[in-house]
């Protein structure tokens, strides 16, 4: 069974939904109101460079994503691509799939003139770590968040 990727298109905006909703209630997040409406803009907005591209099986049905933008590294004067988003459906899970939903994103920085690509995973996501461990080593980077809230 062979795994194929392609951007997302309006047409499959249901399947991109639901596997979304689905990477939500891994990381137990509740989507705000109007999330995943300002998500799927940015995806097709081609003013933000922010993408989505979706993992299909042989039998044409979404198995997984991975969403990635880039942003701008001051110490190197140029851009990285951060993989944002990355998820495959439980059962498709080591098959290969998350590796070639990563390598799909090393293919696209590559042929940009990007010279890195990052993500971050939680500590305990030790499935996913096992996977991105064959890659590199984890960074000595430690990231803080701190949440703002409008006055």
């Amino acid at each position: 069974m062979g795994t194929h990727i392609k951007a997302l298109e309006q047409a499959r905006r249901t399947e991109w939904e639901s596997l979304f909703e689905s990477y939500a209630a891994f990381y137990k997040v509740t989507l705000p109101s109007g999330c995943k409406e300002k998500v799927w803009d940015w995806i097709f907005n081609e003013a933000e460079p922010f993408w989505c591209d979706l993992a299909y099986n042989d039998h044409d049905q979404a198995i997984g994503f991975v969403q990635y933008q880039l942003m701008h590294r001051s110490l190197s004067g140029g851009k990285v691509c951060y993989l944002s988003d990355l998820f495959v459906n439980p059962d498709q899970r080591k098959s290969g799939t998350g590796r070639a939903l990563i390598d799909h994103v090393i293919s696209f920085a590559k042929s940009n003139g990007i010279e890195n690509v990052r993500w971050l995973t939680q500590q305990n996501n030790t499935s996913a770590k096992s996977l991105y461990d064959t890659y590199i080593a984890q960074s000595e980077f430690v990231l803080y968040s701190v949440p703002v809230q409008a006055d």
